[in-house]
């Protein structure tokens, strides 16, 4: 169960993500994040975070570790020749796996497409983007499958492929809180890797420096 202090933690990072999803970062104050979480404290969030920036970090970063070990287990299970669907398992899996563990409704990934479009958390997101080995080799092996594509377009399509699936999760958790209905992660996680990686086979027909300038961490 832990300590009264690591539940009051939960409480808020749970209130938080919800708050943050529906109403964006910055229309949420810390007074209402208490509240929902049920804590009478209206200092809470620095009672038990030290500010709201250190809140907003632990809310981006609280399945991290849990994303890297099942990435790590699904890395352990490749064969010797993994075929690109194989590759883009590895970093699709880990996040609807755990969109997949969440109570119904979930907001995480709501959460996550606010914190990637405010401008105001746009660096935020940066500065706490933590450099992930396992990920970096990955999208070298997934390169390494379309090597015939100019950089210019593996970069552009990366930075959409991290976009469709942050975006597409968080249209699908919103349909499954709306609609009442049984989600079903799996198959979703397949829909999203046949996508991907048919946007990383398509045919090449303008090979313009369009979005690399933007950066492309697709799936950190």
């Amino acid at each position: 169960m832990g300590t009264y202090g690591d539940q009051a933690r939960r409480a808020l990072l749970d209130s938080a993500e919800e708050l943050f999803a529906t109403f964006g970062v910055d229309a949420v104050s810390n007074r209402r994040i208490a509240e929902h979480a049920g804590n009478s404290n209206h200092s809470a969030v620095n009672y038990h975070f030290g500010s709201r920036d250190e809140l907003v970090r632990a809310t981006l970063l609280r399945y991290s570790e849990d994303a890297r070990a099942r990435r790590r287990e699904l890395v352990g299970m490749l064969g010797p020749e993994p075929g690109l669907r194989d590759l883009l398992s590895c970093l699709v899996l880990p996040f609807t796996d755990q969109l997949a563990s969440l109570a119904v409704p979930s907001w995480r990934a709501r959460f996550l497409q606010q914190m990637r479009t405010v401008p105001s958390m746009v660096a935020t997101v940066a500065a706490n983007t933590i450099t992930n080995p396992d990920i970096d080799d990955l999208t070298q092996r997934v390169r390494a499958h379309v090597s015939e594509l100019p950089d210019t377009v593996y970069t552009g399509r990366s930075w959409l492929l991290g976009r469709l699936v942050v975006d597409a999760c968080a249209d699908y958790e919103e349909r499954v809180e709306r609609e009442h209905v049984d989600p079903n992660w799996t198959g979703f996680a397949n829909f999203l890797i046949d996508a991907c990686a048919g946007m990383l086979e398509a045919p090449v027909t303008s090979a313009g420096d369009f979005l690399s300038a933007r950066g492309a961490s697709a799936w950190a």
